[in-house]
């Protein structure tokens, strides 16, 4: 549809307040300020995101700089919730690559954003933290038999060109017990903080939330704050989506993680690609920005349900830590540290790693889906919410509408 835009003022405000987020072409308008300019006229679509963990919310946000959206994130639990079937909250977090060469867009936009962040918007509970990553030979060779490929581990890897001051370790600042190391400078986050202001800034762009539990994915078609049916649904359920009936990926399954929380303050971050003993068990060690406590860790327990914290396995962690980093607890060993509480996680692990596409619902609706991110959920936020906009981009009105 062509809209000829006349040079009377009152005509003119008419035609483009019907047009929600629009542009046009100024040679419609001869002899005014808008002459010689091309815009795009850019319809609004109406989305509903569903699941409000980092993923969602970090969609939600992205997707909201178009004005012309409608967005509703609806989530049967929200920032401030403590549940077992809610991840985001029990993540470290922070931003130490996993995926290979071929699949590390998500990971090297998202530093972008987070490095930015951390620079520029303290209120986001993100501070840089130097990073040390120790190695053992045994691991990269049992690496080579998973599923999942983890890159963190790699000799010679792809995130040195992200990470300016990345440098291979001398042999005699390797933690005892491991082969090589390295160390970078990148961010812990204090997620207690950086979900509420995700929330915020998706409130600033006029995101409604909204609680709700679904049974099928085609329920989020009534749950529009608009009371409009959606043409878009952001499928951002996480481990969710082994039960949500529409979707019912037989291929997730949760990676069960098991940390200490402590008052102990310790820099740098420590991350090793395996222990001696315990087969799930790995060690991390990071100090949360603002306050947020010191994060012992861990477990990657592939297909274990369990929610209740094994006090073997606390016991196992906070022994090998102060083992590794005895100044954690000023030498004390484990009776020095100050412990706030032990948690479990369920990790959404995918057998082949990430969903990010589109899927007809019907001939109202598409559905796109990001989810799978098995542990890596933060560091790829951005850049898989920019693979959403883009999804949206092509699927949705915008792509659909003609001048």
């Amino acid at each position: 549809m062509a809209y000829k835009l006349m040079r009377q003022p009152l005509l003119y405000s008419l035609v483009l307040s019907s047009i929600e987020y629009f542009s046009i072409s100024r040679r419609f308008i001869p002899n005014t300020q808008l002459s010689n300019k091309t815009w795009h006229i850019k319809m609004a679509n109406t989305i509903v995101v569903v699941g409000a963990g980092v993923s969602g919310l970090t969609s939600a946000y992205l997707l909201s700089k178009n004005k012309g959206n409608k967005i509703t994130v609806v989530g049967k639990h929200m920032p401030g919730d403590y549940d077992i079937e809610y991840a985001s909250p029990f993540a470290g977090a922070n931003v130490c690559p996993m995926a290979t060469r071929e699949s590390s867009r998500w990971e090297r936009r998202t530093w972008v954003e987070f490095k930015k962040l951390c620079e520029q918007v303290p209120e986001a509970g993100i501070h840089f933290q130097k990073c040390h990553i120790q190695r053992r030979k045994k691991d990269a060779e049992a690496a080579k038999n998973q599923t999942f490929p983890d890159a963190l581990f790699m000799e010679e890897p792809w995130y040195k060109e992200i990470f300016e001051d990345f440098r291979e370790q001398n042999p005699d600042e390797v933690t005892r017990g491991y082969d090589s190391g390295c160390e970078f400078t990148s961010v812990c986050i204090n997620t207690a903080i950086y979900l509420p202001w995700l929330v915020g800034q998706c409130l600033k762009n006029g995101v409604v939330f909204k609680r709700g539990i679904l049974t099928d994915i085609s329920d989020a078609k009534k749950l529009s704050h608009t009371g409009n049916v959606p043409n878009i649904i952001v499928n951002a359920t996480g481990l969710g989506s082994l039960e949500l009936g529409g979707v019912k990926d037989e291929t997730m399954a949760p990676a069960r993680g098991q940390i200490v929380l402590v008052r102990n303050e310790s820099t740098p971050m420590l991350i090793t690609s395996g222990v001696e003993d315990g087969g799930a068990d790995v060690m991390y060690l990071m100090q949360r920005a603002a306050g947020g406590g010191t994060i012992l860790g861990g477990t990657y327990d592939i297909g274990n349900w369990e929610s209740q914290p094994d006090p073997n396995i606390a016991q196992r962690i906070m022994q090998r830590i102060v083992e590794a980093r005895p100044e954690v607890a000023d030498g004390k060993g484990v009776k020095g540290l100050s412990v706030i509480r032990h948690a479990v996680g369920l990790r959404p692990w995918r057998r082949d790693g990430l969903r990010l596409e589109e899927e007809k619902l019907d001939d109202e609706t598409w559905i796109v889906h990001n989810y799978g991110h098995s542990g890596w959920g933060y560091q790829g936020s951005y850049g898989c919410a920019e693979g959403v906009v883009e999804i949206v981009d092509k699927v949705g009105k915008a792509a659909k509408s003609k001048l």
